[in-house]
């Protein structure tokens, strides 16, 4: 399975949020935390806001923080909120019709693909938000 970079960053930036003692932290310090540019993660914080899973405060002090409780969040929820709905149907092959009778593989991938989202529906940003904060140090 492929992720972009702005689902990535979603899911680490909530992660990040989640993780933080104050629940807040500013774009600056989790771009350095993820070695990212910050003007990419500011556009990736701006579309969870835009769905209400995060919200920005200005001034000094200010920053982001998410809107719900960690552990209410799926790490699936924040992948379709940045890249639309996850689609586990896909033909491995890219074909728009498979078939899947006469494909040499079956159903593998429709049954793979159907397990990463079961898994990424269970884990949930608090579940996530230790990894992330101590590989980041945020």
């Amino acid at each position: 399975m492929k992720i972009s970079e702005a689902a990535s960053l979603a899911i680490h930036a909530a992660g990040i949020l989640a993780g933080t003692a104050s629940g807040q932290s500013s774009a600056e310090a989790m771009a350095d935390a993820l070695g990212v540019s910050k003007s990419h993660l500011v556009k990736v914080l701006q579309r969870l806001a835009k769905t209400g899973l995060v919200r920005s405060s200005r001034g000094p002090g200010g920053g982001y923080s998410l809107t719900r409780p960690p552990q209410e969040v799926s790490i699936r929820e924040v992948y379709e909120m940045v890249e639309g709905p996850l689609d586990v149907d896909t033909c491995a092959m890219g074909v728009p019709t498979c078939g899947r009778a006469s494909c040499v593989l079956g159903d593998l991938f429709c049954r793979i693909g159907k397990e990463v989202s079961e898994q990424l529906e269970k884990m949930t940003i608090a579940d996530f938000s230790t990894s992330v904060s101590e590989s980041t140090g945020v």
